[in-house]
């Protein structure tokens, strides 16, 4: 399967070289690296020219947008700026971040499991983080859920679901559509990528009603939105995070923001939701 690949990058010139060297060492080479140098003000364009110069599947192209790091829609705009210089060749295309190291066999076992599973629309494995010393499984997330940083999708899945939303919460709303499409969502622990910066790490004040924004923009009801942003507030240990969440929800609803799924997805959405909390705490 040919694997294209766009990296969207803001100043990554601690980690950039890395996240290139992990991929040209893969046992199953992407056909194209793109990487998309959004606004960069440091050595990120030498770093990618140096790499490009070596190997010829990896180009870049320029972006400029907004300086601040608004979550979702500042990543999601560059990636769409890479994907429109790439052919329609791809099988599978992949969104990856510029801070990751992909253990040799990565992109090989992806291509496995889409392979052998012609219902599986994405796939990917899990972030680890560097804690004294020590690489650790990021738990931000449940371990049915793909990381934004590393997603893989099969292309008729990615046309499909209408590509990525400029919004956050985008790697979560594009496998609700997947799944209401029919597709399934694939992970592989064995697959540890190293994950260099902490997520969320270079978020702007600006960002702290996003996710709550989000909640309402994929059509989640009062309730399911209180129990997810209580759910990611634990996680984080933020009570002030819960309540930017529900502020955020509320702000969008008085202002009528527009939605991101349709009304059938929203339900499908809902359902699933409430089948998933159902399953967790075995009401069935």
């Amino acid at each position: 399967m040919n694997f294209y690949i766009v990296i969207p990058a803001h100043n990554e010139e601690a980690y950039i070289a890395q996240t290139l060297q992990s991929l040209i060492e893969q046992t199953f080479p992407p056909k194209k690296i793109v990487v998309v140098n959004d606004n960069s003000t440091d050595g990120t364009q030498t770093i990618i020219d140096n790499f490009s110069e070596k190997y010829p599947s990896i180009s870049s192209i320029k972006t400029n947008s907004k300086d601040e790091h608004i979550p979702g829609s500042k990543v999601i705009n560059a990636f769409n700026k890479g994907l429109e210089t790439l052919d329609e060749h791809y099988e599978v295309i992949c969104k990856f971040d510029a801070d990751l190291i992909f253990p040799s066999n990565y992109i090989e076992t992806i291509e496995t499991i889409f392979r052998k599973n012609k219902e599986c629309g994405m796939a990917g494995g899990f972030c680890y983080i560097n804690k004294n010393s020590t690489w650790i499984l990021e738990t931000l997330t449940n371990k049915d859920h793909i990381r934004g940083a590393l997603k893989a999708y099969r292309k008729e899945c990615f046309s499909e679901i209408g590509g990525l939303k400029s919004t956050m919460g985008w790697d979560t709303v594009d496998e609700l559509i997947a799944q209401y499409h029919g597709w399934q969502v694939c992970l592989d622990e064995t697959l540890k990528v190293k994950h260099l910066k902490p997520t969320g790490k270079y978020y702007s004040k600006a960002s702290k009603h996003k996710q709550g924004e989000a909640f309402y923009k994929i059509r989640y009801n009062y309730i399911l939105c209180l129990i997810a942003s209580l759910k990611l507030a634990v996680k984080k240990k933020s009570l002030l995070y819960f309540i930017n969440c529900m502020k955020g929800y509320h702000k969008s609803k008085r202002n009528n923001l527009p939605f991101i799924v349709s009304e059938k997805e929203g339900v499908f959405i809902r359902k699933l939701r409430w089948k998933n909390i159902k399953k967790k705490f075995l009401l069935f």
